[in-house]
């Protein structure tokens, strides 16, 4: 299997680190040059035709996209450690925290990042800088809803880590990389506090 995939986006990385916590090491990794256009280009679009990023190439050539389903076939290749729920349940609530985290805190913080960057100009053209600082408003309010979240339970999705926690660590990291958005600067001492021990997760270092 090839996975296609890119350096320090939030997304290829989210798959890196599920990766890495499942020690799945036998992945042919196929760099993607974004900066490059090289996602927009027609040999890349036959593999995933919205030119989007990771795509996991299977053995018989079907194309796997969307972090998610990536995820999940990798869950269900190497089922331990557990990271998405073992009974119906779990796995109900552990998808409710994870697309939580995933629609509402990084969709918001790539809106924020995508239309106020000068770098991601050339990935999102038109950007529209009074739109993305009003996602860079918008994402203090969703951020202070994990924070409580968080002062109720150790990790995103309850007592344990898992999906849910790696999605949400990509997304503060990408705005604390390129927006330097610190949480313990915003009043958000529970949220600053399971930032900095996910952060030492071995899984967590790129």
């Amino acid at each position: 299997m090839k996975l296609h995939t890119s350096a320090r986006a939030p997304n290829p990385r989210r798959v890196a680190m599920f990766m890495a916590e499942k020690n799945i090491t036998d992945i042919d990794l196929v760099m993607v040059d974004l900066n490059g256009q090289q996602h927009r280009s027609p040999e890349f679009l036959a593999k995933s035709p919205l030119a989007k990023i990771p795509v996991l190439e299977l053995d018989d050539g079907r194309m796997l996209g969307e972090t998610r389903a990536i995820c999940t076939y990798f869950e269900g290749m190497v089922p331990e450690p557990n990271l998405m729920g073992t009974t119906f349940e779990e796995r109900a609530f552990i998808e409710m925290s994870d697309r939580r985290v995933e629609f509402y805190l990084l969709g918001t913080i790539a809106n924020w990042i995508r239309h106020s960057h000068p770098g991601l100009a050339p990935l999102e053209h038109p950007q529209f800088p009074d739109f993305g600082n009003s996602q860079g408003e918008k994402l203090r309010g969703i951020a202070h809803w994990l924070d409580k979240e968080l002062s109720c339970h150790p990790y995103v999705a309850g007592e344990r880590f898992t999906i849910a926690d790696i999605t949400a660590f990509c997304a503060v990291e990408f705005a604390r990389g390129l927006m330097k958005f610190r949480p313990a600067n915003e009043g958000m001492p529970h949220l600053a506090a399971w930032r900095d021990r996910i952060a030492e997760r071995p899984s967590a270092i790129q």
